[in-house]
């Protein structure tokens, strides 16, 4: 499934929100598994935006040991991530509250 333009970043956000620090690989998984196996996330579709997001200061990342004892990068949200955060979650709220008037609409007969 294809999820439209941002909305992959919001729920990578939201994720670490949630899961606090996570590496590359357990984002993708938790956001498969919130999906409900609607997504599959691939390396080259998460680690682009997760650079993306560290570049603009909504995460940042470190690296550590992960629970199966190998080397891995652990991002985590930032300050200015949980701001972030916020007002995509209260732009999407807003569009898709907009988009149920819509689809609410019943045909004159």
């Amino acid at each position: 499934m294809d999820v439209k333009q941002g909305t992959l970043a919001l729920m990578v956000l939201k994720t670490l929100e949630a899961m606090g620090p996570l590496h590359g690989y357990g984002i993708a998984r938790r956001v498969e598994q919130i999906s409900g196996d609607l997504l599959a996330l691939n390396q080259g579709t998460l680690y682009p935006l997760l650079l993306k997001l560290e570049q603009e200061g909504a995460i940042a990342s470190e690296w550590g040991v992960s629970e199966n004892n190998r080397k891995a990068r652990f991002y985590r949200l930032t300050r200015a991530g949980r701001q972030q955060v916020r007002a995509e979650t209260r732009d999407w709220e807003q569009t898709t509250a907009l988009i149920g008037r819509f689809l609410a609409i019943k045909a004159e007969d």
